[in-house]
């Protein structure tokens, strides 16, 4: 949320928020400044600058999850937290998408629903969802200056401010609390034991998604150290559920929850032709293993909360014998949503000049976002965009740190023949000339040369290799757009050959480079791939928003 209109606040605004405050009787006097642009430059005070891994303390005498029960214990939240009915969530891939189906689900069951994940791909609210909607900028504010006022008054040197992902943490349980949710979904931010989410004390379930290297550099170099850390969200007697894991890490889940006397056990893939239901919202073979997971978790919470029988009525005897899900189970699997994964924005009627060029002027755009980091899910990532490339799917377009610069490559450099072979075909039926691109950008803790072989691996004929010492140096201005025409023949990275590559300087330059070559040539079909990070995707929703 950017622009004039969030400069200042109406005093209807203003006045509206300090009657709830004093309804609540739970908030101080708000600030002078309280618009939403005061409260991101406060957000942005809480970013400690250190890496991602790096050990050391943020300050003060006490250790990250003491720290927390302190900020807790200030805000009044400490023993009011216990009366949160959660569903705890960690993993390597796939945690965001079992959370949003676990929302979804619930929500259609008919109960008040509280999501917390991260990161935020253009707006932090983003991570709050209250009933399936991003919460509000009126309760947002609300309860951003309560928690910062209270906190703010009560730092020391032993007790400094909380680092950004703590403080948003305190602020959804703040959230969840004052809104009286029914279930809270928490998606664990990084790791489990340490995690700043695992203040959580007596959750009602607990979910472990698939596991793999990632976060090495906190977690560990073993995906059985990974898997230690993940298990830190079990708790005494507390059932928990995970799915098909590598014996590595399953083995530590099994010890850990063995040693805590916790009921684990594995979720079966969702089976697509018995579920009751035509698609799931999120689009990818591997979503029917988050689907599974959520399916076992909510009807876990419902058991444990006492909503089992009364959900299924009539439908009692079919979903024990596992013949289909509620319908409340299929409606949540056919409509949760989560920016960023598996998601498809068709960049049309495009704007030039300030009106619009419609399909008969112009090519097609098509942008297909995952933020897949991790190798196992730049696998997945692969398998869709082939997949949905060559069906030529649309979907409703839906509505973060930047990056310096971006590779955009002809995928085409990449992949050889392999699944692309089906052009012609699409070119023939729709007289449109297919060009598959890839927009391609990750953080510096991960290794490109690990993750873009396995796009290559999944859609193309020929292994590639990818030398780090072929890296080309930056450039001032933007290629010309007989880039996309070269004779593909001779690109080959393998070789150092990167004529159909190119480093642009900025992404909003990129961006007004793909959509002038399409305005340039109506005939043409853009198809881009964005991956390798979250905060990519979320830059280039930010300016396709726009």
């Amino acid at each position: 949320m950017s622009g004039s209109r969030y400069t200042k606040m109406s005093s209807q605004v203003i006045e509206k928020m300090e009657n709830e405050l004093a309804f609540k009787g739970s908030c101080q006097d708000l600030p002078l400044s309280s618009s939403y642009e005061a409260a991101m430059e406060a957000l942005s005070s809480l970013i400690t600058r250190q890496k991602r891994g790096d050990r050391t303390p943020v300050g003060g005498k006490f250790g990250k999850l003491e720290r927390m029960s302190i900020y807790l214990r200030i805000l009044g939240l400490e023993e009011k937290i216990s009366g949160l009915k959660v569903i705890h969530v960690a993993g390597t891939k796939g945690k965001g998408s079992t959370c949003a189906f676990c929302e979804a689900i619930l929500r259609e069951c008919g109960f008040r629903t509280g999501l917390f994940t991260s990161p935020h791909l253009i707006d932090v609210s983003e991570r709050f969802r209250l009933d399936g909607l991003d919460v509000s900028e009126d309760k947002f504010l609300i309860y951003f200056w309560d928690c910062w006022s209270q906190l703010k008054e009560n730092v020391s040197e032993d007790l400094p401010m909380p680092p950004l992902f703590q403080f948003l943490t305190i602020l959804a349980f703040k959230i969840f609390i004052s809104e009286q949710v029914d279930v809270a979904i928490i998606e664990v931010g990084l790791g489990g034991k340490k995690d700043s989410t695992n203040v959580i004390k007596e959750p009602v379930v607990c979910g472990i998604t698939s596991l793999g290297l990632d976060h090495m550099e906190a977690l560990g170099n073993t995906l059985g150290e990974i898997a230690s850390h993940k298990a830190g969200i079990f708790k005494p007697q507390i059932p928990a559920f995970t799915v098909p894991q590598l014996s590595e890490a399953m083995d530590v889940l099994e010890e850990t929850a063995g040693g805590l006397m916790v009921p684990l056990q594995v979720a079966v893939p969702l089976d697509i032709q018995r579920w009751g239901g035509d698609t799931l919202s999120l689009s990818g073979d591997h979503q029917l293993v988050n689907a599974g997971l959520a399916v076992s978790l909510c009807k876990c919470w419902l058991q444990r909360t006492g909503n089992w029988e009364k959900l299924l009525e009539k439908k009692q005897d079919e979903v024990a014998a596992g013949l289909e899900l509620p319908p409340a189970f299929v409606r949540g699997l056919s409509t949760a949503r989560l920016s960023g994964r598996a998601q498809i924005v068709h960049d049309t009627p495009l704007m030039f000049n300030g009106s619009a060029d419609t399909s008969e002027n112009s090519g097609e755009l098509t942008f297909y976002l995952d933020g897949a980091h991790s190798p196992e899910s730049m696998e997945a990532c692969a398998r869709w965009f082939s997949g949905a490339t060559k069906a030529n799917k649309t979907s409703t377009p839906l509505s973060s740190p930047p990056s310096t610069s971006f590779n955009v490559l002809n995928m085409k450099s990449f992949w050889g023949n392999g699944c692309l072979n089906y052009e012609n075909d699409c070119v023939q039926s729709s007289n449109k000339m297919s060009k598959q691109i890839l927009l391609f950008n990750c953080m510096d803790v991960r290794d490109p040369q690990i993750l873009l072989p396995r796009l290559v691996n999944i859609c193309g004929s020929s292994d590639v290799s990818l030398d780090k010492s072929s890296k080309m140096d930056s450039v001032d201005s933007l290629p010309p757009h007989e880039l996309l025409y070269q004779d593909i023949s001779h690109c080959s990275p393998t070789d150092r050959n990167f004529a159909c590559s190119a480093v642009m300087p900025s992404l909003p330059l990129t961006i007004k480079w793909l959509r002038d070559c399409v305005k340039e040539n109506p005939s043409l079909r853009l198809q881009v791939l964005v991956t390798g990070s979250l905060h990519l995707v979320g830059d280039v929703l930010k300016l396709l928003r726009r």
